[in-house]
This record gives C-alpha cells, structure tokens and sequence, in this order.
C-alpha cells in the first residue's frame, strides 16, 4: 500500500471511530457529564475515544511511547473540546432550534477531526 493509500485508509478508520463513539457509544450520561469539569461521563468519553484511536498506531509510524504520547495529547484535546462547547452552549442556552448550537456542534466535529490530522501528521512516515 502507499503512503497515500495508508493516510487514506487511517484517515477513514479515525472517522467511523469519532461517529462511533460520539453519537453510538455517547450514553446520556456522558452527554449530561460532559460539560461538568471532572465528571465521570466526560472522562469515560474521552477514554472511549482513545480506546478506540490506538488500533490507528498499527499503520506503520512511530514507536510505542510516541503512540502513548499521541493517544495522551487525544484524551486531553478531546476531552476540553467537548468541555468548552459544552461550557459555550449551556451558558448561551442554546439547543438544536438555535443556529448558534448547529455551530457550536460543527466547530466541535471540525477540531476533532483536525486533531486526527495532526495525530497521523506526526504518526505517520513522510514516504
């Protein structure tokens, strides 16, 4: 396979695992958790995201402390994006009916897909 054909492929695998475990495995109290700092449904949704993340560091890439390191940057990432939306949309009172929450949710969806560029940018070989 080429490095394209793997970016590619790792890329789709990040993807479906973000749908996966943002709107399948999402429970309700992770989704009511989420927006209270420390709370055990925030920190079990990022760990779910992780969790599901490490299989991406069986493409070819960095070793296994720079994939400790990366699946640990996630969990921090992805856990204060979820938090700060969260934080933003309560304090706002704003739900599906309002615009400002449909952006709210797709700057969410953007900064979490851009987190996976960055973990495959540094994971990744260049050729």
């Amino acid at each position: 396979m080429s490095p394209v054909h793997v970016a590619l492929a790792a890329v789709t695998y990040l993807l479906v695992k973000h749908a996966v475990a943002d709107f399948i495995l999402q429970t309700d109290q992770i989704f009511r958790q989420k927006g209270s700092y420390g709370a055990a449904g925030g920190l079990c949704h990022a760990l779910i995201h992780i969790l599901l993340t490490a299989p991406v560091f069986l493409f070819p890439g960095g070793g296994p402390m720079l994939a400790a390191a990366l699946l640990a940057a996630e969990f921090v990432l992805h856990y204060h994006i979820d938090w700060t939306k969260e934080q933003i949309v309560r304090s706002e009172n704003w739900t599906p009916k309002d615009k400002y929450f449909w952006w709210a949710l797709g700057t969410d969806q953007l900064l979490h897909g851009l987190t996976y560029i960055a973990i495959l940018w540094i994971w990744l070989p260049l050729a």
